[in-house]
């Protein structure tokens, strides 16, 4: 019965390194090391929520994990660059959506309605509402915080748009006009509802199919001033 060969540039009896002869598949030491980084942002977001800013330590995260604090360190060197991947991690699945929406090949009106679905939906549903609180709420004492959330969020989500409206404008499916300020428009319209009044507790919730009204709606009237 034929032996396999070991991979070219291994002794027999060795165990290859991650990307010899076994494609890019992650070590299980690397594995455990993203487990347990996601183990980290989960219980970071919480914490984060619960005791807000100022009030979340490095500690009291590594007290919550069950850990010491030097472990904590070894992933994360501030709370700051915690909290970035906290928001990385919590809008990742919303910007992929956003991406595989406006890179479809369909038009203009039913992507930019799918894109305002999606947008709605995740900032009126409990955690979007309680981590923008967070943020207008502590920003003004912690500005490096707005500043992460700006960048790590706001402008990310703001450059996908801004990019699908560039390219529709060039291909005449809208008016030209500033794509920047095209998308501005659009998700101001989008919050033009009920969600400042989520924000600031006046409601506690709005109907399942709220957001896609909501949406159409906004889309509705920014067709009105740019086709």
């Amino acid at each position: 019965m034929p032996t396999s060969e070991p991979p070219a540039g291994c002794i027999e009896g060795d165990v290859p390194e991650r990307g010899v002869g076994y494609g890019d598949r992650p070590s299980r030491r690397e594995t455990r090391r993203e487990e347990r980084r996601d183990a980290i942002l989960e219980v970071a977001t919480r914490y984060f929520l619960e005791h807000g800013y100022a009030g979340t330590t490095m500690s009291g995260i590594a007290a919550s994990l069950g850990g010491s604090k030097g472990t904590l360190w070894s992933y994360y060197a501030s709370k700051e660059l915690l909290f970035g991947d906290v928001l990385d991690r919590a809008t990742r699945d919303f910007r992929e959506q956003l991406s595989m929406v406006l890179n479809r090949d369909e038009p203009v009106e039913s992507a930019l309605l799918q894109v305002c679905i999606k947008f709605l939906t995740r900032i009126i549903n409990p955690d979007g509402i309680a981590l923008h609180r967070l943020v207008v709420g502590e920003a003004g004492r912690f500005p490096e915080m707005g500043r992460i959330f700006y960048e790590r969020v706001l402008q990310r989500v703001h450059s996908l748009l801004a990019r699908f409206i560039a390219d529709a404008m060039e291909q005449g499916d809208l008016l030209a006009d500033d794509p920047e300020e095209a998308a501005s428009v659009l998700t101001a319209l989008c919050t033009a509802g009920h969600h400042q009044k989520l924000l600031v507790g006046i409601i506690d919730r709005v109907p399942d199919d709220q957001a896609e009204r909501w949406a159409a709606r906004a889309v509705e009237k920014f067709l009105r001033a740019y086709r």
